[in-house]
């Protein structure tokens, strides 16, 4: 079955282009614009992926993000944005983005990024559909003990509990988003080893975005904010031209 798309671009040779470069790679597509029709038609059936302008008339493609993550739709969302300042890519992905590609982009980059996201969420679907139901679960059963025996991660005062996705630092639990939890798991699993940009971005995104790309630091800007309280050590460090490493100096 080819993936859904919905795109809501209010520029109308952009989202005719981007319409039929999306159909003639494989993607069944849905085309509005305004952020209005967006979320009507998101109503009506959940797309595989949305592609949202950020800036269109009425509602725009942040609003859109946000009432569809108060609603609980987790359907990973790319935005458009013509705004390159960090603050404006962080206010997107504040909003509950997945990702971002500014205007004016290559083709190939939004069609990598659609698969990147889709990679992502097929993973997060087979692991729930892996994960014990309650009968195979009951005490006893080989369900039950394998669940017993996943073990919890732990390092420089933070407790992770991937099976649960929960998290705590020094017995505060913290509030994280997917992305932002799978980032910290890989660094915890990690602690001590400095993990270069590539790597994780292969491991979290499934695509290397290359040096350009400032996805990375938003969201280590994001955890560092919840992991850090004063007078206590900055868990996640930065190597200068490598990447990040989590430990306690």
């Amino acid at each position: 079955m080819p993936r859904t798309v919905l795109l809501a671009e209010d520029d109308r040779a952009i989202r005719h282009a981007l319409e039929r470069a999306l159909t003639l790679e494989g993607y069944r597509v849905t085309a509005v614009a305004d952020g209005v029709e967006a979320l009507a038609q998101a109503h009506r059936g959940r797309p595989d992926v949305l592609v949202l302008d950020v800036m269109m008339p009425g509602i725009d493609g942040l609003q859109v993000c946000r009432v569809l993550r108060a609603e609980g739709d987790s359907t990973p969302i790319l935005m458009l944005t013509a705004l390159v300042e960090t603050a404006d890519r962080i206010a997107g992905l504040d909003a509950g983005a997945d990702d971002y590609v500014v205007k004016p982009f290559d083709v190939e980059e939004v069609f990598a990024r659609l698969r990147a996201l889709l990679r992502r969420t097929d993973r997060a679907d087979r692991a729930d559909r892996t994960e014990p139901d309650a009968a195979s679960a009951a005490p006893g059963s080989d369900a039950a003990d394998a669940e017993r025996a996943a073990p919890e991660l732990a390092a420089e005062g933070l407790r992770m509990d991937p099976q649960a996705r929960r998290a705590w630092r020094d017995g505060r639990e913290l509030e994280l988003t997917r992305t932002e939890f799978e980032l910290l798991e890989l660094l915890v699993r990690n602690a001590g080893i400095v993990l270069d940009h590539s790597t994780i971005y292969d491991r979290i995104w499934g695509y290397d975005f290359g040096p350009g790309s400032k996805n990375l630091a938003v969201y280590v800007g994001y955890l560092r904010r919840k992991l850090d309280q004063p007078g206590a050590p900055q868990l996640i460090q930065t190597v200068r031209g490598v990447g990040y490493v989590l430990r306690a100096d």
